[in-house]
């Protein structure tokens, strides 16, 4: 894998060689490149005008499968800064580790992931500290902005506190806290508001589950009285329904926020997640 993400890099490096212009234009912005979107939001969100922000991963296609293209490798040679979570995308992290050290911002040294699980924007309290860790960053790299770098950072800060707020409070008097998933991708969430995630698969989204795996979570969530069954919005929803059928409960999408439609934001889709969870769990 390292030989063949050092000739993509060498043939994009051919490539824009040929071209008129500069990879990265001079237009006085700081360009950089996110793995995925919730990096892309908080790079813009902090940035502001004064930072051009590249997502490596289209909308709409699954950001643990990311295949980069060899105009994405050159564009992560040119970047200013490239922003990504270390142990996600292994692609990006082959491309990284022939990049400069010096230009790449991983998350993961900001809030370490736990068990392995790199969803961790999915906690507003922990994408907080991220977002100041990379306005640090950010500030670093263009001095002359440090100061309103710092002013979007606090402002974010506050966004996402209040969020958590309104998921403390709409998630502090339900009828169940067992929240059961196709994929195990909300572990920080459930953490963070004393849920308890019950997932069919592990953190690998294509993970295949044993029959028996499927009859167990199915049991328990006859059991706890479990009325939804969750899948994700970039992964099928058969596996979900199937466990939902036979409990006689409803299928659902959890959203893990790894990529959003056109008109949609973290904080959206986060706030749709809160009344998803707040349905299912019977929450008053």
């Amino acid at each position: 894998m390292r030989a063949t993400v050092a000739a993509l890099l060498l043939a994009g490096a051919l490539a824009l060689a040929g071209c008129a212009g500069p990879a990265a234009p001079d237009d006085g912005l700081v360009h950089v490149v996110a793995g995925f979107y919730p990096l892309q939001f908080v790079s813009e969100q902090v940035g502001g005008d004064r930072v051009a922000v590249d997502n490596l991963t289209r909308a709409g296609a699954e950001p643990h499968d990311l295949e980069l293209r060899p105009s994405q490798l050159a564009g992560l040679e040119d970047a200013d800064l490239v922003v990504y979570l270390r142990g996600f995308q292994p692609a990006v992290d082959e491309a990284v580790d022939l990049q400069r050290r010096g230009k790449t911002f991983d998350v993961g040294g900001v809030e370490a992931l736990r068990d392995a699980d790199p969803h961790v924007w999915l906690d507003p309290v922990r994408l907080a500290a991220i977002a100041g860790g990379l306005a640090d960053r950010l500030a670093a790299v263009n001095p002359a902005d440090a100061g309103a770098i710092r002013q979007r950072a606090a402002r974010l800060d506050g966004q996402l506190r209040d969020l958590d707020g309104q998921y403390r409070a709409g998630l502090a008097d339900c009828a169940r806290r067992e929240v059961v998933t196709s994929h195990e991708a909300f572990g920080y969430l459930a953490a963070r508001y004393d849920l308890v995630q019950v997932s069919v698969t592990g953190l690998n989204p294509d993970e295949e589950p044993g029959p028996q795996q499927v009859r167990d979570v199915a049991k328990l969530a006859k059991e706890r009285g479990v009325t939804t069954i969750f899948f994700e919005s970039l992964v099928s929803p058969k596996l979900s329904q199937t466990v939902a059928r036979e409990i006689g409960a409803k299928a659902a999408v959890l959203d893990p926020i790894e990529g959003v439609e056109d008109g949609e934001t973290y904080f959206t889709v986060m706030r749709s997640n809160l009344a998803a969870l707040r349905d299912a769990l019977g929450c008053r």
